[in-house]
């Protein structure tokens, strides 16, 4: 066997296993006239889905720059704490 795992061997199966897949998914999808899980889709439905797209950004974007101010306030106060300790006579000596 010379090496079917190998970079070459996967780099050699990716475009058949690629047209396989592409090929295939027309006809997997093509049932229920073409109607999705939700049901039949009109002008209301994709309005109210843009609008919860619209509403979900900005509050994705708000809540994450949240986390990422507190994770920053936590990481100042232990680059603080660890400055302090290190400037401290009681933590320079050792036993």
């Amino acid at each position: 066997m010379d090496g079917f795992y190998t970079i070459g061997g996967v780099l050699r199966l990716l475009p058949p296993t690629i047209a396989l897949l592409l090929l295939t998914a027309p006809a997997a999808l093509a049932h229920d006239q073409g109607e999705g899980w939700y049901g039949e889709t009109n002008d209301k439905v994709v309005t109210n889905a843009g609008f919860l797209l619209i509403i979900f950004f900005p509050l994705f974007i708000l809540l994450a720059s949240m986390l990422q101010w507190k994770l920053e306030k936590r990481k100042d106060a232990r680059k603080k704490a660890a400055k302090s300790r290190a400037s401290s006579r009681r933590w320079q000596s050792g036993w």
